[in-house]
């Protein structure tokens, strides 16, 4: 007889796995599911560098999904605002639909903002080890601002939006992120998105994610 459970406002509910387990996916589409989760400041280039390292991948014949933080505001998290409290249900609602892809076999590339550590590190908890590599746009603000794509750090410095990342509201760093990619070398020369996304498929290829097993498990 099966069990049913309780789980957070839910009651009487069963988890199912799936009929075809993660590994034959994995086997089909010769690559293994992971999430490869952009953070940083508004300006840092995460969507620009997910977006080049996704074409890069699919030229590769690999399966992905690219989930960016404005787009999902546009349907799954359009009730939500930018408060603390709405800020952790926007992480947490897309930290499980990463897992879900990843779960599938599929790349999953998520660029969000996720300002508060704790949010990011309980979606790395969801995920299964080895599978959630954190990618830290290290961009110092100034850089950030200089860029400013929808004109927002004007906007909050003169006083127009609150709770802005960055300007009125914390970003916390990630502590060990797998990878960080610097805005600048040593010698003060920008690093192009192209050169990102570069390392992070070097990192793609060396951790075995853009390989599958041999043959389906039977």
């Amino acid at each position: 007889m099966s069990t049913a459970y309780d789980v957070g406002s839910s009651t009487n509910i069963k988890w199912h796995e799936g009929a075809v387990p993660t590994e034959n996916k994995e086997a089909i589409m010769q690559q293994k599911g992971c999430v490869v989760w952009f953070t940083g400041l508004s300006g840092s280039g995460k969507s620009t560098v997910a977006c080049t390292l996704e074409h890069a991948l699919a030229e590769s014949g690999k399966v992905t999904a690219l989930l960016d933080g404005d787009n999902i505001r546009h349907g799954l998290n359009s009730n939500l605002g930018f408060s603390a409290t709405d800020r952790e249900e926007n992480i947490r609602r897309i930290g499980e639909v990463s897992k879900l892809f990843a779960d599938t076999g599929i790349v999953t590339l998520v660029s969000f903002i996720s300002p508060y550590r704790r949010d990011r590190d309980r979606v790395r908890s969801r995920v299964p080890e080895g599978r959630f590599i954190e990618v830290f746009m290290k961009v110092p603000i100034s850089i950030c601002e200089e860029r400013d794509p929808k004109g927002l750090y004007k906007k909050a410095r003169a006083g127009q939006l609150k709770g802005f990342t960055g300007i009125d509201d914390p970003y916390e760093e990630p502590l060990n992120a797998e990878v960080v990619l610097e805005a600048e070398t040593a010698d003060g020369k920008r690093i192009s998105p192209q050169d990102q996304a570069r390392t992070l498929l070097e990192y793609l290829h060396s951790k075995g994610f853009l390989t599958g097993p041999s043959t389906p498990p039977k």
